[in-house]
């Protein structure tokens, strides 16, 4: 696994062959533009700006901590939320060396997200939260900027629309980190790829975000033939964490570029308090957040909040995440029976396979009539939970505070 790196800190661990997680913390046949003009376009993607500041656009290192986090974060005034766009990070540019050509792939961890949108992604969506899929290479010669020619950048263009319709997702994020260009015979970068593939990409998905991580070969590969990149995407960010630097996209405003950065494990509070005194002074529309944990980042995110709202954040446990949960199975709690699962041990995921609802509340509810025992994080059972009472079709229990519960065995 990846995962955005800070600018002290540079490691690349390469393992087996799915990766999906990777960022770094240091810079670095001709179709003519027809439709809608720029301005049109971003009035009628970019999102709403509710809270009198930057919009905060955060990536997620799904592999260990949950998108749902996202939604945790308020603001002080009115319950707006901190943050608006959610990034899944991240999907995978693959290098199929039978067909020659790049093919998207999804590791567990976001097969997992994707599969139960129901879970992860419609709870953001329904707060107004934007959830998008960040697409990244994989070290096997295949990226955003070596598709050969602009069938081949249409053709991987289709499979990322198609992702984003199945999944019901509300857009695309390109970064263009870790293709190893030139692995397994593939090419490297030229000047049209990425202009053809995000041209291909509005082409089809019209009315949804697409979004650039200001990074590698495609940020100095921005326009072809009279065509910029940024007359099709709606955002771009800085890729440096605790750093200030505008990205440089022609055809995008300041209101849709984000020169400041940071990463939430790393970046410290004061150096993000900076950040975002520089975006606010100089009317900059985003704020790029990276690496949000499942711990609570309140008193962090507040150093930033407090200057570009002038408000506190505040962080609600039981929005998502996993310190407690509320398990029931559909069908208004009726005909539920120890005959409804097989005996065993389940993490919750998999006992939603069953049919059951995690809707991440302070609870678990579990069938009368079944003996649970319920493992939490540190994996000593019986020490976290406790009855709590008892219903007709359910006993319920709950957790202690601030426990996590991590698996379920059912006898």
């Amino acid at each position: 696994m990846y995962t955005k790196l800070n600018l002290c800190y540079l490691a690349l661990l390469v393992i087996a062959t799915t990766i999906t997680s990777c960022k770094k913390d240091e810079l670095v046949t001709h179709q003519p533009e027809t439709g809608r003009s720029r301005e049109r376009m971003i009035s009628a993607i970019s999102i709403p700006n509710v809270k009198n500041g930057p919009i905060g656009a955060c990536y997620v290192e799904v592999n260990y901590a949950d998108l749902r986090n996202v939604g945790k974060y308020t603001l002080n005034a009115g319950g707006k939320r901190l943050f608006d766009i959610a990034i899944i990070f991240a999907a995978n540019i693959n290098y199929n060396t039978s067909t020659s050509k790049a093919v998207l792939h999804f590791n567990t961890q976001v097969t997992n997200v994707l599969n139960n949108k129901n879970t992860y992604i419609k709870p953001l969506q329904e707060k107004g939260i934007k959830v998008l899929l960040s697409i990244l290479g994989n070290h096997q010669g295949a990226g955003i900027c070596n598709f050969p020619n602009q069938a081949a950048a249409q053709e991987f263009a289709q499979k990322l629309a198609d992702a984003v319709n199945l999944y019901e997702l509300d857009g695309i994020d390109f970064d263009d980190e870790y293709a190893n260009y030139g692995a397994n015979g593939t090419g490297q970068p030229n000047a049209s790829s990425f202009v053809y593939l995000v041209t291909a990409l509005r082409q089809l998905l019209p009315n949804k975000l697409i979004t650039f991580y200001y990074y590698g070969p495609a940020a100095s590969r921005l326009s072809f033939n009279g065509v910029t990149v940024g007359s099709k995407v709606d955002y771009s960010w800085n890729a440096m964490y605790g750093t200030y630097s505008v990205p440089n996209v022609p055809g995008l405003p300041n209101s849709n570029l984000g020169p400041a950065a940071v990463d939430i494990q790393s970046t410290s509070a004061a150096t993000a308090a900076n950040l975002a005194t520089q975006t606010k002074n100089s009317s900059y529309g985003t704020f790029l957040y990276y690496n949000l944990p499942d711990a609570n980042s309140q008193a962090y995110l507040s150093s930033i909040s407090n200057v570009l709202y002038n408000t506190n954040t505040l962080f609600d446990s039981g929005a998502g995440g996993t310190t407690g949960v509320n398990l029931y199975q559909n069908a208004n709690y009726g005909g539920v029976t120890t005959n409804g699962i097989p005996k065993g041990s389940y993490t919750l995921a998999q006992l939603e396979n069953y049919g059951f609802i995690n809707d991440w509340a302070s609870s678990i509810k579990i069938p009368a009539g079944w003996t649970v025992t319920l493992y939490s994080d540190d994996n000593f059972t019986g020490t976290s939970w406790q009855l709590t009472a008892g219903h007709s079709n359910f006993t319920q229990l709950s957790p202690n505070a601030n426990d996590l519960v991590s698996s379920i065995k059912i006898q």
